[in-house]
């Protein structure tokens, strides 16, 4: 059995204060606030936009998973539902909606969202970020399902 001292040692430092930047999400708590590109396309017209969202408006996102609608005032398209369609985290790695939630994860690949084999019957081990939005992922695609988008007041303002 394992002494009081040893025990204590093996344990991470818990901090004592946090600081202006914390989120809860669900029951993590998750420290600083995240930070988005997120890209638009209305498969009515053909365009396309990438936004950058960050504090309360990208917090509208988190937690949420791919297939998932938004409200599209969160990224200044007021009027309008987004449908969360993909995404990747920092390091470019692919969000798979056949994953669970928003770990890593290695999988077998034959083909599909993350891997593009050469040749018939290829498989690569890849590793890819599962379906749910979490402070890792750096960019978001979505598609507009309902309303009018106005993409002209989007790129007035950058």
């Amino acid at each position: 059995m394992r002494s009081a001292g040893r025990l204590a040692a093996s344990r991470p430092p818990i901090p004592t204060t946090l600081g202006f930047d914390v989120l809860f999400i669900g029951d993590r708590l998750n420290p600083g606030m995240a930070d988005f590109k997120v890209v638009v396309s209305d498969p009515e017209t053909g365009r396309t936009v990438q936004v950058e969202v960050d504090g309360q408006d990208a917090n509208r996102f988190l937690g949420r998973e791919l297939g998932d609608e938004v409200d599209g005032g969160a990224v200044g398209l007021d009027g309008t539902t987004l449908e969360l369609t993909g995404g990747s985290d920092n390091a470019g790695r692919p969000l798979r909606s056949d994953v669970a939630g928003p770990a890593l994860k290695e999988l077998l690949l034959e083909g599909g969202v993350g891997f593009a084999p050469s040749r018939d019957g290829e498989r690569k081990r890849v590793t890819v970020r599962g379906r749910e939005i979490s402070d890792e992922v750096a960019q978001i695609n979505a598609t507009v399902v309902e309303g009018e988008a106005d993409f002209d007041a989007l790129t007035d303002d950058e």
